[in-house]
């Protein structure tokens, strides 16, 4: 298992990405809803998006810990407005923001930072029908991790 802040940073870069996505125009109403990880390190994630924050999105995630314990609960209101945001994690601020800018309306760029340093990168692709989302996480070391989300 990797370590809760660890985990927060490579959830919490792709809540504030989802989010830019849910929020063009044309996907409006599209992220709204239930998704679930299917990439085989993330298997058993689930990502619950919800309208919030003055047109923004709150995002839940539950992520499968393991030996009977209760799953992790990262949060993260985003109010969509370009701005650094925390991430919580059971109500609690982990010491990430997240920051992210839209490319058109599939793609995104976004920046992650850990008590202010850059931890992350990512590149996030929204399928034509906006039923997958394929995120990339490129770390401040360089390791990429390729993540695949489909709606419920």
């Amino acid at each position: 298992m990797r370590s809760a802040a660890a985990l927060t940073q490579f959830i919490g870069g792709l809540a504030f990405l989802w989010a830019l996505g849910c929020a063009s125009p044309a996907h409006a109403q599209l992220g709204i809803g239930e998704w679930v990880r299917t990439d085989a390190e993330g298997k058993g994630m689930t990502m619950t998006v919800e309208a919030c924050c003055k047109g923004g999105f709150r995002l839940t995630y539950h992520v499968p810990v393991g030996n009977g314990q209760p799953p992790l609960i990262v949060t993260v209101d985003l109010p969509m407005d370009g701005t650094d945001v925390p991430t919580m994690m059971g109500g609690k601020p982990t010491g990430q923001t997240m920051s992210a800018k839209r490319v058109d309306d599939r793609h995104y760029l976004g920046v992650v930072k850990q008590n202010g340093q850059l931890s992350m990168t990512n590149t996030v692709t929204l399928s034509a029908d906006g039923k997958t989302l394929t995120v990339e996480d490129k770390t401040a070391g360089g390791q990429l991790v390729t993540e695949t989300w489909m709606k419920k």
